[in-house]
């Protein structure tokens, strides 16, 4: 199963960002999206940023995937 998973920008350098969701910090390339900054939400998939989320798309997207653990249809 593939998920992209959204996360927080909290450091760019070049065309790699640090992102972070609940404490869990990952790369990823930014070369597929223009704009980014420090502080955006954007969706991971596969070591890539894919797409650019608002704070609240982001926040209903990490909800769900929450949801999801907690009842045990995804793996963890």
């Amino acid at each position: 199963m593939c998920l992209g998973v959204p996360m927080q920008v909290i450091k760019i350098d070049n065309e790699t960002a640090v992102c972070e969701i609940d404490g869990v910090r990952r790369e990823a390339s930014l070369m597929m999206i223009d704009g980014v900054k420090v502080g955006d939400y954007v969706l991971i998939h596969a070591g890539f940023a894919i797409e650019r989320l608002d704070e609240e798309e982001a926040q209903l997207t990490l909800d769900a995937l929450r949801g999801a653990l907690d009842q045990g249809l995804l793996p963890e």
